[in-house]
């Protein structure tokens, strides 16, 4: 009776490696990509933040997202995507070396704490408004009421902000027959920079003029742009900072 005792054990602690092995890899070497700051940006553009993922502490143990995220804001450490073999993600914590670049964990803190904001308002009403757009029709929670608003946060001179407008045009595309969707942008500048503007780089969604002081004091955003999805309820469902992340979320919220 030994042996099979023996191989059970045996085969229980190899599984248990293999699974060890196949999910809680990194998929890059972390000390690699904390050679230079270089090398730390170049792979963080990999990592989103807004995303949904699965967060794991640095010994490996499962997470909050808001523990995560704390610990970046507050800590030494830098996210990394495990490897897995499904559409999942599963970020997991890990150490700064002594001597990276400072630029990195300056950089670290800045971003999980934007990304920590944002997931906090995720869940909460979206404040109310009354707007008119630059075609002079009015966009309000009333007016709006039973549909999926995708609301775009920018202004003119936020580069990032503009190069994605390729992007977020073909989305609107994508959506075109979905009367329940509807894409809204609040921009910080007047109506006349913003014709003069769109003129020459279009933008699909509807856009709403003159939203600094809405989008600094009532929404209090600080990183441009911010995408918010809303649901059928007016409840916030994603707050984003780029479209990659938008993408995904929206194809969830549309149930795609």
């Amino acid at each position: 009776m030994k042996k099979p005792i023996v191989f059970l054990i045996f085969f229980l602690v190899f599984a248990n490696c293999f699974s060890q092995n196949k999910f809680e890899n990194p998929e890059v070497d972390p000390i690699l990509v904390q050679k230079n700051y270089e090398s730390w940006s170049a792979y963080n553009k990999t990592i989103m933040l807004s995303r949904d993922f699965t967060p794991f502490s640095a010994d490996s143990k499962e997470i909050t997202k808001v523990e995560f995220l704390n610990a970046l804001v507050n800590g030494n450490f830098i996210p990394v995507r495990l490897k897995t073999q499904d559409s999942v993600y599963k970020y997991k914590l890990v150490k700064i070396l002594p001597k990276s670049d400072t630029s990195i964990k300056a950089a670290i803190n800045q971003e999980a704490f934007d990304a920590l904001k944002n997931y906090e308002m995720e869940g909460k009403p979206f404040p109310q408004f009354s707007f008119k757009d630059l075609d002079g029709n009015e966009v309000s929670n009333e007016t709006m009421k039973g549909k999926i608003i995708v609301i775009k946060c920018w202004y003119i001179h936020c580069a990032a902000c503009i190069k994605e407008f390729p992007a977020v045009n073909a989305l609107v595309s994508k959506y075109k027959d979905r009367n329940d969707i509807v894409f809204v942008s609040l921009a910080e500048d007047t109506p006349e920079q913003l014709k003069t503007f769109l003129a020459r780089k279009p933008l699909s969604y509807s856009v709403i003029p003159n939203m600094k002081e809405y989008m600094n004091n009532t929404l209090q955003l600080n990183a441009f742009p911010t995408h918010f999805i809303i649901n059928k309820e007016g409840k916030i469902a994603k707050v984003l900072n780029n479209y990659e992340s938008l993408e995904v979320a929206l194809e969830k919220v549309a149930g795609i």
